[in-house]
């Protein structure tokens, strides 16, 4: 029997009524209490995660309006920097199995303050399923109160949180955040981003800050970051709209555990893990830095994908892992196929799957191009010749010839805040939203990738379907527009390299 059973955060609620968020706060409490170079530390652990310990204004950790206090000193030594620090993974596929890591360790250290206080040994983190009914996409209110019910402060609370609005409402605005990413079955694609991403992201080595992230990650997990950080100001944004911040907020966790859990109903679903040896094995296995957490008895706990693709040998599990209710691909298939007034006898159940195939560069705008207050319009150009196969693709159709699917690629997006989510529209139909949840660190030179910004990339096949059922294909090019959800602010700069349209053929 598992011995740390997760349940919802909403339960009692999400008051202090729910005994698992008290203890939660409880054990914070002590964490914090701990300082800045204690590896026991509420603050060494958001370190782990990231950290601007030495930029001199905000968002440097001196400079963060409290509540919390956060230290920005005694650091510790370099090589203990080294070893745990700055080692969150992101734009990777390495992405879930490092959080799971690293959630399983900072719950370790909140038991043993729990157990300290005289609390349960069984206490688990509990997760925010903002995809609940009723008002779960709310944050909990046990998270917005400023006082514990004797009256003591909340380690829970947080003052720079601002919600998706900026005004202090915060809550997960539902759509554009979704759990479309759970219909997936491949959990990795390319590491050339010239094709969709897989659920889990590309195959990369260590990936502090990459440049794709994979569908888990880029929706729902970036979109809630913002929401729930906000952007109030040029000079100030939530701690959970930043990398290098979130982990200082308390719901960092929560949101990261029903992300863990998407990932094991995924699983649940018959989606298998790569197995490819340079994923189980972690970045080590190309000579690349370990994943490295500090425990609570003083040892560190260095582990690979492979130690956490089941939670139930580490004895964990989810009190619920109810999937979203979504087609099986081969159904999705089949509805686009009909859609297109295709015969689907004889259409292959379960083939087809979205393994990335090979991918053709149909056009691409003059870029790159700065993102206004206004947002950016600018129009991708067609070659002719690749245009054609799309058209021919879909004119050929049949259950034995699938027509290209089609991605649009924004590429190179680079910036200093990362606290925005834009609406992308081709030709003038909402294709998607994407979050710059980490666009800062991607943007800066001396970055794992030299500064070359995020990419991202969206499926405009049902777009694209619909312009040809309405005999509109005879273009030579699409407009595309993008438009930030919320106000950027002045000496707030964002810029697009470039935006294309690839086709991918099927097999």
């Amino acid at each position: 029997m598992d011995k740390f059973i997760r349940k919802n955060a909403w339960v009692g609620n999400g008051t202090f009524d729910n005994t698992d968020l008290l203890w939660y706060a409880k054990g914070v409490g002590v964490m914090q209490s701990r300082s800045l170079d204690d590896p026991n530390s509420w603050w060494f652990f958001a370190a782990i995660h990231g950290e601007y310990i030495e930029d001199n204004a905000f968002p440097g950790w001196g400079f963060i309006p409290g509540p919390p206090n956060v230290p920005a000193k005694p650091v510790p030594s370099p090589s203990v920097q080294d070893k745990f620090w700055n080692q969150c993974q992101h734009q990777s596929w390495y992405f879930a199995p490092w959080h799971r890591g690293y959630l399983i360790a900072l719950e370790a250290q909140v038991r043993a303050a729990i157990v300290g206080l005289g609390g349960p040994d069984d206490w688990a983190l509990p997760y925010w399923n903002y995809f609940g009914p009723n008002d779960e996409y709310m944050i909990p209110p046990a998270f917005m109160q400023e006082s514990l019910p004797d009256g003591s402060s909340n380690p829970l609370f947080v003052k720079a949180r601002f919600g998706p609005n900026s005004d202090g409402n915060v809550y997960i605005q539902i759509p554009p955040t979704t759990r479309e990413c759970q219909n997936g079955t491949l959990f990795t694609g390319s590491n050339t981003a010239t094709h969709w991403p897989g659920y889990g992201g590309p195959s990369t080595g260590f990936s502090h800050t990459g440049k794709v992230s994979g569908n888990l990650e880029s929706n729902p997990h970036n979109l809630v970051h913002v929401q729930v950080g906000g952007n109030p100001s040029d000079t100030l944004w939530g701690l959970m709209s930043d990398p290098g911040l979130a982990a200082l907020d308390p719901i960092f966790y929560l949101h990261h555990c029903n992300i863990d859990r998407m990932w094991a109903a995924w699983n649940a679903m018959g989606n298998q893990n790569p197995v490819d040896p340079n994923w189980l094995n972690g970045p080590t296995a190309t000579g690349e830095r370990a994943f490295a957490m500090p425990m609570p008895d003083g040892h560190a706990w260095v582990y690979t994908p492979a130690d956490v693709t089941s939670l139930k040998p580490l004895d964990y599990a989810y009190d619920s892992l109810v999937p979203e209710k979504t087609p099986i691909l081969a159904d999705a298939l089949e509805q686009r196929l009909n859609k297109l007034g295709v015969d689907t006898e004889g259409l292959l159940q379960g083939g087809h799957m979205d393994t990335g195939d090979q991918s053709e560069l149909v056009g691409a705008n003059d870029g790159p191009e700065p993102l206004g207050k206004s947002g950016l319009r600018t129009t991708v150009n067609f070659d002719s010749r690749a245009w054609q196969g799309v058209s021919e693709s879909l004119m050929a159709a049949s259950a034995k010839n699938i027509p290209d699917k089609v991605y649009l690629q924004i590429e190179n997006v680079k910036g200093n805040v990362d606290a925005h989510i834009l609406a992308v529209s081709v030709d003038h139909q909402l294709a998607g939203h994407i979050s710059l949840f980490g666009l800062r660190n991607a943007s800066k030179s001396d970055g794992h990738d030299g500064g070359s910004g995020l990419t991202f990339i969206i499926d405009i096949t049902g777009i694209i379907d619909n312009l040809y059922l309405e005999n509109k294909l005879a273009i030579d090019s699409l407009d595309v527009t993008l438009l930030p959800t919320n106000v950027i602010h002045d000496h707030q700069e964002i810029t697009v390299g470039r935006i294309s349209i690839y086709r991918e053929q099927q097999r």
